[in-house]
């Protein structure tokens, strides 16, 4: 090996290779492989376009652009692969999603939230609200008025 670089986004290694016969290089590429075990049981390789998939139908109507659904995507797959595991259930994978969808749209965050926390009710709304709303420091409604 003559070099051997971290790519641009960590998930990778580029090394640099030399043949020991004929002295030629070349240049490998090496990344851990993440798969995805779903409810039914199938395990497939992790994709940031599921990911985007997923995200864009909570994010309709709001005003995230397409760039913004590819950064998410990195993130949630940088987080996951910090996890250091190789297989994660698909759920696991849409927790990960949670928090920079927060930041990324809280509207798009409820209804997101809504599928992967199972909300039953609307006082489980209601309380992903008042948790979004003590993170800004501001009061409900109701209380504004009293």
């Amino acid at each position: 090996m003559v070099d051997s670089r971290t790519s641009d986004d960590g998930l990778s290694i580029r090394r640099r290779r030399q043949c020991p016969e004929c002295g030629g290089r070349f240049t490998t590429t090496e990344t851990a492989s993440l798969n995805v075990i779903k409810r039914s049981g199938v395990m497939e390789p992790f994709s940031r376009e599921k990911v985007i998939a997923g995200v864009r139908k909570a994010c309709q109507g709001r005003p995230v652009t397409d760039s913004d659904l590819a950064v998410l995507a990195q993130r949630v797959e940088e987080t996951v692969r910090q996890t250091g595991v190789s297989q994660l259930d698909a759920n696991d994978i849409g927790l990960a999603i949670l928090g920079p969808l927060r930041d990324l749209d809280e509207v798009a965050y409820l209804r997101f939230a809504s599928v992967y926390q199972a909300f039953e009710s609307l006082e489980d709304f209601d309380a992903a609200i008042a948790e979004l709303r003590a993170e800004h420091g501001t009061s409900s409604p109701a209380s504004a008025d009293r």
